[in-house]
């Protein structure tokens, strides 16, 4: 139950998302509504070099191509930038140069960690993810009907944008999602990225729309590489009998990802009520499919 109640708490984090334009700013408060992207963006306060994200657990050595919002301007540019439900608790926000987050092409990574103890990649290579993949979809029909029940649209999952894989060298896990709202225009890109540490896992999530998927998929080893644990943190550096060992291994962080499917922050306004379905009915899916999957492959 105990990492249960940890998947579910990773879960609902990620399933927290609402839709709007990215130029949408929220209307509650009439003077942010008076504001244009551009002012908005201008009051944001980028920062560069080498960053030492909150926690001390890992830094940024940022390249020219990047910057870094801290935690309170990630929250900022979330809410009253992208129009989501506030509450998102991060490390920040990794974000290119080349494109302005308030724009429709914009994007960036989202860090966040998890404590929940040292993940053991023993199982790396027992997880059939053609399977994992199969049983989403199988639970997708289920889940749009009670969505659309409620009025809000339905949400499929396509396919693997990019299968996951297992660097055991590095012990880092990839994978990216297609997803597919009802009456889009244009498919959405989850893609995810998990770095194994020694009480924890470091999360990097980037959404966009498909027609990105070659941009993140060529930006993203560089965000890798200037991203690292602090001495002390990293996976080697684990301690068996002393440090803290998760309950799970890695197939939970793949099925955890893909019960949240709705992405930390997808702007791109394909999704618009999503974000309140999987607030309250979230928990129920994901403990359908946690338990569904976890059952099948004992």
């Amino acid at each position: 139950m105990k990492c249960l109640r940890c998947l579910l708490a990773a879960i609902v984090l990620c399933a927290t998302t609402a839709l709007a334009d990215a130029a949408t700013p929220t209307p509650h408060d009439p003077a942010k509504v008076q504001q244009t992207p551009a002012q908005f963006f201008a009051t944001l306060k980028p920062q560069h070099g080498t960053i030492n994200l909150p926690g001390g657990v890992a830094t940024l050595s940022l390249n020219d191509d990047f910057y870094y919002l801290t935690p309170q301007d990630t929250e900022r540019l979330i809410v009253d930038g992208w129009g989501n439900p506030p509450g998102h608790k991060t490390l920040g926000m990794i974000v290119p140069h080349a494109t302005n987050p308030m724009s429709r092409g914009g994007w960036g990574v989202l860090v966040s960690y998890k404590d929940d103890g040292h993940v053991s990649d023993e199982d790396a290579a027992q997880i059939d993810y053609t399977e994992m993949l199969k049983q989403m979809q199988e639970d997708d029909v289920e889940n749009n009907n009670e969505r659309r029940k409620q009025g809000y649209p339905g949400l499929q999952l396509v396919g693997w944008a990019e299968p996951p894989r297992y660097d055991d060298q590095s012990h880092k896990m990839y994978w990216a999602r297609e997803l597919k709202a009802d009456n889009a225009d244009e498919n959405t890109l989850n893609y995810s990225i998990r770095v194994l540490g020694r009480q924890g896992v470091l999360e990097l999530n980037a959404v966009a729309s498909m027609s990105d998927l070659a941009t993140i998929q060529r930006e993203m080893p560089h965000v890798l590489a200037f991203t690292n644990f602090t001495d002390g943190n990293r996976y080697a550096d684990y301690e068996p009998g002393t440090d803290k060992l998760a309950k799970y291994g890695l197939a939970a962080l793949v099925a955890g990802g893909l019960a949240a499917k709705a992405g930390l922050f997808a702007k791109l306004g394909i999704m618009l009520l999503a974000a309140k379905k999987f607030l309250l009915v979230g928990l129920m899916v994901a403990v359908t499919f946690v338990r569904k999957f976890f059952n099948r492959n004992k």
